[in-house]
């Protein structure tokens, strides 16, 4: 559904040029829900705005939903829809008069436009807000009306930029249900730009991650996950007994990266469920009080921070960047 090969940017700057984007390569399969991750300034927004015809590439091609993107962008604009961040529709319009308006602007009849609206309508929970003002909607009503717009042509393939930006939680897990029935009831293709890690953990068959305007990796969730080394352990001990349990843990052939912080012991391990049995046979033995013992598989934020080295909470509070 989408294949890029070599894409680049270059923006002439007072001080320079500046690379935003560095010859990038990776495809997108029909049918797959893909998150693209990275810190503010790693060349998301660019690449999203080259994808959706908004900014021409300096160097490299794509293939987007069957047309290439520099040979027929007007193709490539007819089989995409596009959900930017801070949404387009009029807050002083109709929601109805919105999405006849874009449904006719793609070429529907007024009939198939209103059957088409009905449909998302109630696939989407906007039923029953047909008469009301854009202005007047609630968040997450007013994205999923972003969304409706973005699909009331059948594209087969949608981009999301920060969908749930601004969300309260409960908006938010209810737009992500919506997001997983594009593909799931509507087949299409969705490639999503989130600062949010637990987001495209939760929805995404595959994830990229960006950084200075290039590709770092790409991989399904769980596989990311894989590649950071080691569960997290928590080990809280009475205060009497922390000299020992640092002894016991860094005996340990496995442990690695020990910290200690007051009567609490911190240490990743591949082989977590073995360990924690040698742990508490040693600390037994040595008459340790055990206050609680916590372990953590890897996140995607381990992920995050291993690869662009800054957590993503960093990441998401840093000023935004237009590339």
């Amino acid at each position: 559904m989408i294949d890029v090969r070599g894409l680049a940017r270059t923006f002439q700057a007072a001080h320079g040029e500046v690379n935003a984007v560095r010859g990038v390569d990776f495809t997108v399969g029909e049918g797959e829900i893909v998150g693209f991750l990275g810190p503010n300034g790693a060349g998301k927004t660019t690449t999203l705005r080259m994808l959706t015809t908004l900014l021409r590439p300096t160097a490299g091609t794509a293939t987007v939903a069957g047309h290439d993107l520099l040979a027929d962008p007007v193709g490539v604009r007819r089989r995409i829809g596009y959900v930017a961040q801070g949404g387009g529709a009029n807050p002083a319009e109709v929601v109805a008069n919105e999405l006849m308006l874009q449904a006719r602007l793609y070429g529907l009849s007024k009939d198939r436009a209103r059957t088409r609206i009905e449909d998302l309508a109630g696939r989407l929970g906007l039923d029953g807000l047909e008469s009301r003002l854009v202005g007047s909607l609630s968040g997450g009503q007013r994205r999923r009306l972003d969304i409706a717009l973005g699909l009331v042509h059948q594209p087969p393939l949608i981009f999301l930029d920060e969908p749930s930006t601004g969300l309260d939680p409960t908006s938010r897990n209810n737009l992500w249900q919506h997001i997983r029935g594009l593909r799931d009831e509507l087949g299409a293709t969705v490639f999503l730009s989130t600062h949010y890690l637990d987001e495209a953990d939760a929805l995404c068959d595959r994830i990229l991650i960006m950084d200075r305007g290039t590709i770092l990796v790409e991989d399904s969730p769980q596989e990311l996950k894989g590649r950071v080394s080691g569960d997290a352990v928590t080990l809280e001990v009475a205060e009497a007994g922390v000299g020992d349990a640092t002894a016991v843990v860094e005996a340990l052939p496995s442990a690695r990266s020990v910290t200690v912080g007051g009567n609490t012991i911190r240490f990743r391990t591949e082989h977590s469920s073995r360990t924690m049995v040698d742990i508490m046979r040693a600390l037994e033995a040595r008459a340790v009080e055990t206050v609680s013992l916590q372990v953590d598989r890897p996140t995607l934020d381990d992920v995050f921070l291993t690869l662009t080295g800054q957590p993503a909470e960093e990441a998401r509070a840093a000023t935004p960047s237009t590339v």
